[in-house]
This record gives C-alpha cells, sequence and structure tokens, in this order.
C-alpha cells in the first residue's frame, strides 16, 4: 500500500493525463489540466524534487492561458 504522498503523486498526474487527453472536447479539461499540473506540482514540492515542480507550475500557467484563449 502506497504512503498518502505517493498516492496523491499518483492521483495528480494520472489526472493530467486523463485531462490532456480530452482537452479537445471541452475547455473546461483545459482547466482541469491546469489544476492537475499544480496539483503534481505540490507533489513534487514535498517529494524534494524542485525542477519537477517549476515545470509542472509553468504547464499550470501554460494550460490556464490557453483555457482563457478558448473561452473568450
Amino acid at each position: 500500500m502506497p504512503d498518502a504522498l505517493t498516492a496523491f503523486g499518483l492521483f495528480s498526474v494520472g489526472a493530467m493525463l486523463l485531462f490532456y487527453a480530452l482537452e479537445e472536447r471541452s475547455p473546461g479539461f483545459v482547466l482541469a489540466f491546469a489544476l492537475a499540473s499544480w496539483a503534481s506540482a505540490i507533489y513534487a514540492w514535498f517529494a524534494g524534487a524542485w525542477p519537477f515542480t517549476a515545470v509542472e507550475l509553468i504547464w499550470g500557467l501554460v494550460a490556464l492561458r490557453r483555457f482563457r484563449s478558448r473561452v473568450s
């Protein structure tokens, strides 16, 4: 049984994968991808992987920008 941090990481990265695959269906999935990216950044921070934290934060910002352009 994985510990809580590992389970959170698996959930957040899995959510990123799912929402990335569904992005073309709705702008809401782009926003969900951004949120999942930030959840992955939180996981990476607590796991001690700060480079991944930075990358996931940036991916979340990129996705938020794409979300904004799709709904406007």
